[in-house]
């Protein structure tokens, strides 16, 4: 009898992690913690621990050595492509934007990387994130070309769940990203040439995509997709 309760609070367990993740409750790098999830249900951990086993052999949760459970980063493939066209596209706007830059927007841009500096010991992700696209909009806003302009703008709101997983799943990225930032900013205030700062623009963007995409590589090496080498005729 014990055995077949267990089985049921398995199946409620998994039922509720995985209603929760489908509703992005728990969006990708919500880390899956067993004990708050067994309060919560009212179950001990060894159902909970029985149901994120079944999750993981389904692809939604990964389980890393000194992280624990988290939800899997999901639609990897949408998130390679727009994170390929945000790197142009925000390459460019940066770019042209660079003239219009003032002194006092590059003091506020070294404000806000030295904010996400201060909080890489205790990386909360999601304010990570948010103060990543206050750094990089001050680079781009006076984008003299509203259609770029609002192309930047489309592919950071597509990236806006997607993009919490970038830095739960690659913290390491995150100590690059700001010595990344600093550099644009040294790149700006040096009036350097305008497909220099594109190119080193695109590269930021991309450095965090080939991070994400190396380690979905290497927990499901058969699903992750990778850029086309086709040549174009």
């Amino acid at each position: 009898m014990g055995e077949v309760t267990g089985l049921s609070k398995s199946q409620l367990s998994y039922q509720w992690i995985k209603a929760r993740i489908s509703d992005s409750t728990f969006t990708p790098g919500y880390r899956l913690v067993l004990g708050a999830i067994g309060k919560e249900l009212g179950v001990s951990a060894v159902p909970v621990r029985e149901a994120i086993r079944r999750l993981e052999a389904e692809g939604l949760v990964t389980f890393e050595r000194n992280v624990g459970a988290q939800v899997a980063m999901v639609e990897e493939t949408e998130y390679l492509y727009t994170m390929q066209t945000l790197s142009v596209v925000e390459g460019v706007a940066t770019a042209l934007s660079a003239p219009f830059v003032t002194a006092a927007d590059i003091e506020r841009a070294r404000m806000v990387n030295q904010e996400m500096i201060a909080s890489l010991e205790d990386l909360n992700p999601h304010r990570f994130t948010e103060l990543n696209l206050d750094f990089h909009s001050i680079l781009f806003e006076n984008c003299p070309n509203p259609h770029i302009l609002d192309l930047v703008h489309r592919g950071w709101n597509r990236m806006n769940v997607l993009r919490d997983s970038t830095f739960s799943f690659v913290p390491g990225r995150a100590r690059e990203s700001v010595a990344e930032h600093e550099n644009l900013l040294q790149l700006i205030e040096s009036g350097a040439d305008t497909l220099q700062l594109e190119l080193a623009a695109r590269a930021h963007r991309t450095g965090t995509m080939d991070a994400l995409l190396a380690y979905q590589k290497s927990h499901h090496p058969h699903t992750t997709p990778q850029p086309s080498t086709r040549k174009r005729s």
